[in-house]
C-alpha cells in the first residue's frame, strides 16, 4: 500500500537516488521540501538548473567550475610547476582547505578500474600528459585514493612520466591523527612505517 501520493513518491524516489540518501533521509528531505515557502522552492529548483546548465571542466585543470579556467589556475601566485593529480573536485576542495598545497592540480575524474571497465582513456591522464609535455611542469604529486583503484592510477602515470624526467611523488599515507594502532589494517601500518620521517 502507497502511504502517500504520486507526486511524493516520486519526489522521495528522486532523491533517494542520490549519493548518501537513504530511503528515511529523501523522506525527511521531501516533507521539507514540501512544506517550504513557494519562492525558497522556486530559488532551489532555479539554482540546481543555472548550476547543470553553466558548470563545465576547467580548460587547465578539468574541475569543475563555471568560468573557462577555475580560480586555482588563475590564480597567478600558484606555483605551476608542481601538479596535484587527484581523482575528483571534493579531493581537490579537500586539500585546498588545508591551506599548505600552493601548486596547481590536475583532476582525473576517477580511477584506473578494469573490474567495472574504466581504462586509462575514460579518466583525464592524456590531458595530463600533454599538460606536462606543454608547460614547465618539474614535480607531479600523485594523491589519488589508497585504494587499489587509486594504487594502480598512481603507478600508471608515474610510468609514464618519469621518462620525461618530471619527479613523480606518492603523498603519504598512514596512521591517522588519534588512529589507535590495534584498529589499523596492516596496509596502512606498512606505509605508515615506509613514510617514517626523522625527528
Amino acid at each position: 500500500m502507497d502511504l502517500y501520493s504520486g507526486y511524493i513518491n516520486k519526489l522521495v524516489e528522486e532523491l533517494s537516488a542520490l549519493p548518501g540518501i537513504g530511503s528515511k533521509s529523501a523522506q525527511r528531505l521531501a516533507f521539507h521540501l514540501i512544506n517550504m515557502p513557494q519562492d525558497r522552492v522556486n530559488r532551489l529548483a532555479t539554482t540546481i538548473l543555472d548550476a547543470k546548465a553553466n558548470v563545465r571542466y576547467c580548460s587547465k585543470c578539468f574541475t569543475l567550475t563555471d568560468r573557462e579556467i577555475c580560480p586555482v589556475c588563475a590564480d597567478e601566485r600558484r606555483d605551476r610547476t608542481t601538479i596535484m593529480v587527484v581523482e575528483n573536485t571534493r579531493d581537490l576542495a579537500a586539500y585546498e582547505k588545508t591551506g599548505k598545497y600552493t601548486g596547481v592540480y590536475h583532476v582525473l575524474h576517477g580511477a584506473i578500474s578494469p573490474m567495472i571497465g574504466i581504462g586509462p582513456g575514460d579518466i583525464k591522464i592524456k590531458e595530463l600528459v600533454e599538460r606536462c609535455s606543454a608547460e614547465d611542469v618539474r614535480e607531479v604529486i600523485l594523491a589519488t585514493n589508497s585504494s587499489l583503484e587509486g594504487e594502480t592510477t598512481a603507478m600508471y602515470i608515474s610510468k609514464l612520466l618519469k621518462p620525461a624526467g618530471i619527479r613523480v611523488t606518492r603523498i603519504a599515507s598512514g596512521v591517522p591523527v588519534g588512529g589507535d594502532l590495534e584498529y589499523i589494517d596492516e596496509v596502512t601500518l606498512g606505509r605508515a612505517l615506509e613514510g617514517r620521517t626523522e625527528l
